[in-house]
């Protein structure tokens, strides 16, 4: 039988061991996971929503920077030439996914990797890009979101004849370097017909090209332009913005982004929604889900938006049916 001395002494040591155990417990594993971002980095005078909202996202799934989650974070700064050397940096840096967006960062994740999951976001048509056996099962190790870029021109052709009925030249402003977007011209070329429209293509891949291109916008008497759904026009939005101005040009956008740093009107997916949604993939993925076996994600909601700030340094009148039909207008 234990003496009452001999019971403190056990209680006592019991009392220290606890603790012991509890310090002894191995921290939660931290994963670590690749962002390929087509646009510049982030910053207070240029923020990027769409980034937030992944990141945010992750966190609400339990996913958590610097407790369980770790994000090698690559920049192209809009360069799509960057992208490939990029790419591969993370494939060789041991992440268990690389998330990127667009389709040439995809393409550059898919050269990089063909066993590393990859999660895309607003990537347009994954099947006839060869990132998809088909959107319901991919079948290699891509999957994510699909956008409805193919689709939203010919939409975006629409609203500017309600802005403007006696619409005669349209711009369309895209990158040479996105293969996407040349099918894309093909689908408002033949909207542009319906409507009796002239469809001006100019190209643009850096920020001086974008300027170059609209000045020859006005030379060939362009009335308003649309401009392609694109990751390096997302990062120039604020310069397409200014310079739609300075020229008193119209202009017709697929995201929120770009009318929120001054377009004029935008008709299309929530980026931000989608790349919040991107995160899911992610989270399903980290907990043993196979990229092939998860179906590509297709927007059921889209939205228009107009500033109505610009349409008056414009001197442009939004007609009532638009302002009745806007998801949200930004005084």
């Amino acid at each position: 039988m234990k003496t009452r001395r001999e019971i403190l002494i056990a209680l006592g040591a019991g009392a220290l061991a606890a603790p012991l155990r509890s310090w002894a417990q191995p921290k939660e594993k931290l994963r670590r996971i690749g962002f390929l971002a087509v646009r510049p980095r982030p910053s207070a005078a240029n923020p990027d929503a769409s980034y937030a909202a992944f990141v945010g996202n992750m966190g609400k799934l339990g996913w958590v920077e610097g407790t369980n989650l770790h994000i090698e974070w690559r920049y192209a700064d809009g360069d799509y030439a960057r992208l490939p050397k990029l790419a591969a940096e993370l494939a060789h840096s041991q992440v268990e996914v690389i998330v990127t967006h667009t389709s040439p960062g995809t393409q550059a994740a898919k050269q990089a990797t063909a066993t590393i999951p990859i999660v895309t976001a607003a990537v347009s048509d994954p099947v006839s890009s060869g990132f998809a056996a088909t959107l319901a099962r991919p079948g290699g190790n891509i999957t994510g979101l699909s956008n409805m870029g193919l689709d939203m021109a010919p939409k975006q052709l629409e609203t500017l004849k309600i802005l403007m009925p006696k619409l005669a030249t349209v711009a369309y402003l895209l990158n040479p370097g996105t293969r996407a977007n040349l099918p894309m011209l093909e689908n408002l070329q033949a909207a542009a017909a319906k409507f009796r429209v002239k469809i001006v293509r100019i190209d643009a891949r850096t920020p001086e090209e974008v300027e170059a291109g609209f000045a020859a916008m006005k030379g060939r008497r362009v009335e308003a332009a649309i401009i392609a759904n694109d990751g390096f026009f997302i990062g120039q939005r604020q310069r397409i913005a200014a310079l739609g101005i300075k020229h008193r040009m119209p202009t017709v956008f697929s995201y929120r982004e770009h009318v929120e740093s001054g377009g004029l009107i935008s008709y299309g997916e929530n980026l931000a929604d989608v790349y919040a949604r991107a995160a899911v993939y992610v989270d399903k993925i980290l907990k043993g889900a196979k990229p092939g076996e998860l179906p590509f994600e297709q927007p059921s909601t889209l939205q228009l938006t107009i500033n109505a700030r610009t349409a008056k340094a414009l001197g442009v009148k939004i007609p009532q049916e638009l302002l009745i039909r806007a998801d949200e207008v930004i005084e």
